[in-house]
């Protein structure tokens, strides 16, 4: 039986990457903050990266047939390179943010960038020392399980107001990417060896300005709530109004500029190498938080 460890598997795209490879009968060990009741084929680990400690009691020897990442790739680097696992096979989520926010005017995710690309340079370098194949998954904007920061965020202020504002030049293209599909990437191209030492863009299959992705966001919810579309200096006004109220603080200047560009990325050489096939934009109200 193949085995597998998993990490960031609580989350987002590992649950349905757990389903994924139990389905196809691999014994998985998943790693998690909170303890997890053990099912046929699923083993739960506590513990949290870098810290997560081998050898253990309730832990299987240092052996797996892949190691996969759904958390921090910045953290599971750590792990990765303080533990020498036996495992041929390692894929782990970046993000595009890699290139999005390079040299951006906020120190932040100038830091976040610097944090991705020292992550994805020590994950390779490690793994190539240990005669490893690794696959580094980058993607766009996640949705579909009410549990990502983006789109949950602005279906959280839209039900709490009763509508949103955006600028109207908020018309730079996205790609949003459901959590499902990248659960079925990382899961193909486990055994494709043109995967292997190569680096992907996950992007959604369906390309749209992002005032349209709001306002199918918004039309999933119930009752819709409005969208209101102003001129930037009235949207800089109620930000601003926002911020001084204790809302939205992290969303910043730089933030508002992307609204405004084109953040696309090509899935040509996912679809050559493993077959990806994500899903077109069609958000339902579950995908996204009840109104508290």
């Amino acid at each position: 039986m193949k085995t597998a460890f998993v990490f960031g598997a609580s989350g987002q795209i590992g649950m349905p990457l757990l389903d994924r490879l139990r389905d196809d009968g691999w014994r998985v060990y998943a790693v998690s903050r909170d303890a997890r009741a053990e099912q046929p084929g699923l083993v739960w680990l506590q513990g949290e990266l870098p810290g997560f400690q081998w050898p253990r009691d309730d832990a299987p020897a240092l052996r797996a047939d892949t190691i996969i990442s759904c958390g921090p790739l910045d953290l599971f680097a750590q792990w990765y390179a303080r533990n020498d696992i036996d495992a041929p096979r390692v894929v782990a989520f970046g993000s595009t943010s890699i290139e999005i926010k390079r040299g951006s005017a906020d120190a932040e995710e100038r830091d976040l960038v610097a944090r991705l690309r020292e992550a994805e340079r020590a994950l390779i370098d490690t793994a190539a020392a240990r005669g490893a194949a690794v696959t580094v998954l980058r993607p766009t904007l996640v949705y579909g399980s009410a549990r990502d920061r983006n789109l949950s965020r602005i279906a959280q202020v839209a039900q709490r107001f009763g509508r949103i504002v955006l600028p109207r030049d908020a018309t730079g293209l996205r790609q949003p990417v459901h959590a499902h599909d990248l659960a079925d990437a990382a899961f193909r191209c486990i055994e494709k060896e043109a995967t292997f030492g190569r680096t992907y863009a996950l992007p959604g299959g369906e390309t749209l300005a992002y005032r349209d992705m709001v306002a199918r966001v918004l039309a999933a919810l119930e009752p819709p709530p409005r969208l209101h579309e102003v001129p930037s200096p009235v949207f800089n006004l109620v930000l601003a109004l926002a911020h001084a109220a204790g809302f939205a603080l992290d969303f910043n200047e730089a933030a508002v500029a992307r609204m405004r560009s084109d953040l696309v990325f090509d899935p040509a050489d996912a679809q050559r190498d493993f077959g990806y096939a994500p899903r077109g934009f069609h958000p339902v109200a579950d995908m996204f938080p009840r109104p508290e």
